[in-house]
C-alpha cells in the first residue's frame, strides 16, 4: 500500500539535496535574502507586478534541487551556481532593477549564457541516456553535440514565442524596439509588384500626426528577436564544440564535468515520502 504523499517531506528532501553542495546552498541563501528584501520593498511601493516577479524568482530557485531529487541526478555545484545567478540576474536585476535599460548589453549577455546553459542541459540529457545500461546502442560524440545544439536552439525559439505572445496579448514590450534608418519593403513599391523598395536615411517617424522624434524608423521587435536567437546560437555552438571533444575524449575535460549532471544514487528520503510521479 502506497503511503500518502507529503509536501513537507518532499521539501525536506529538496533541502537535504541542496546542502550536499555547500557553495550552492550558501549562494541560494544569500540570493534568497536579497529577493525577500526586494519583495518587501516592492510591496511597500505598491508594485505588485514586481512582487509577483520576486515570488516567481523564489520558485525558480527551487527548480535545480527539485530536478535533482525527482530524477535522481547529481547537479554539479558550478552548474547550480550559474543557474541561480542567471535567474537572479534576469528577474531581479534585469526586470525589477531595470538592468535591461541601464546596461545595453545585459539582455545580450543573458541570452548568450542561456544558449550555453541550455546546450549543457541538452548534452547532459543525451549523456545520461547514452549511459543507460538498459539501452543497447551508443550515441556518437557528434550526435551528442548535435542534440545539445538543437535542444538549446529549441529553447531559445520557444522563449521568443513566449515573448511575442506576451507582447501581443498583454501589451508588454518583451521584444524590445529598435530604431533603424534603412528599411526594405514590398508594400512600399509604388508599382505594386513583388519587388522590395529600399528607403534609407530615415530620420523621422510620424504616428497619428505626431512626430516621435526618434531619429529613425521604429522596428517593433524583429531586430531584438533575431539578435537574441543569434547570441543563443553562439552560446549553443560554443558548448556543443566543447561537449563534442569531451565525449570524444571519453570524459576528459574539467569544464564540462562542472556543468553536466550525472546519474546519482537514489537519495534517502524522509519517512512517509512518496515520489510525485508514482
Amino acid at each position: 500500500m502506497k503511503t500518502k504523499f507529503s509536501w513537507k517531506a518532499y521539501k525536506e528532501a529538496v533541502e537535504n539535496e541542496m546542502r550536499e553542495h555547500r557553495s550552492s546552498f550558501i549562494l541560494y541563501g544569500v540570493l534568497r535574502f536579497f529577493v525577500f528584501l526586494t519583495l518587501i520593498r516592492q510591496a511597500y511601493l505598491g508594485n505588485y507586478e514586481s512582487v509577483f516577479m520576486c515570488v516567481l524568482t523564489l520558485l525558480l530557485f527551487l527548480v535545480p534541487s527539485i530536478m535533482s531529487v525527482s530524477f535522481h541526478i547529481s547537479l554539479p555545484a558550478a552548474l547550480q551556481n550559474i543557474i541561480l545567478i542567471f535567474i537572479y540576474s534576469a528577474e531581479i536585476l534585469g526586470e525589477i532593477n531595470e538592468f535591461y535599460l541601464i546596461i545595453p548589453m545585459w539582455d545580450t549577455i543573458l541570452h548568450t549564457i542561456n544558449g550555453f546553459l541550455c546546450a549543457a542541459i541538452g548534452f547532459s540529457m543525451a549523456m545520461l541516456l547514452n549511459d543507460d545500461e538498459n539501452l543497447t546502442f551508443e550515441l556518437s560524440p557528434l550526435y551528442l553535440a548535435l542534440v545539445a545544439f538543437c535542444f538549446s536552439m529549441t529553447i531559445g525559439v520557444l522563449w521568443e514565442f513566449f515573448e511575442f505572445f506576451m507582447d501581443l496579448v498583454f501589451q508588454t514590450d518583451m521584444q524590445k524596439d529598435t530604431v533603424v534608418h534603412v528599411i526594405s519593403s514590398v508594400m512600399l513599391n509604388p508599382n505594386g509588384t513583388n519587388q522590395a523598395v529600399a528607403i534609407s536615411g530615415i530620420t523621422d517617424v510620424v504616428v497619428n500626426g505626431k512626430d516621435l522624434n526618434l531619429g529613425g524608423y521604429l522596428d517593433i521587435g524583429l531586430y531584438d528577436t533575431m539578435k537574441d536567437l543569434f547570441v543563443n546560437f553562439i552560446g549553443a555552438i560554443v558548448f556543443s564544440v566543447i561537449g563534442y571533444f569531451y565525449a570524444k575524449s571519453k570524459g576528459k575535460g574539467e569544464l564540462v564535468k562542472k556543468l553536466v549532471p550525472t546519474r546519482a544514487h537514489k537519495p534517502e528520503l524522509p519517512p512517509g515520502y512518496q515520489h510525485p510521479l508514482n
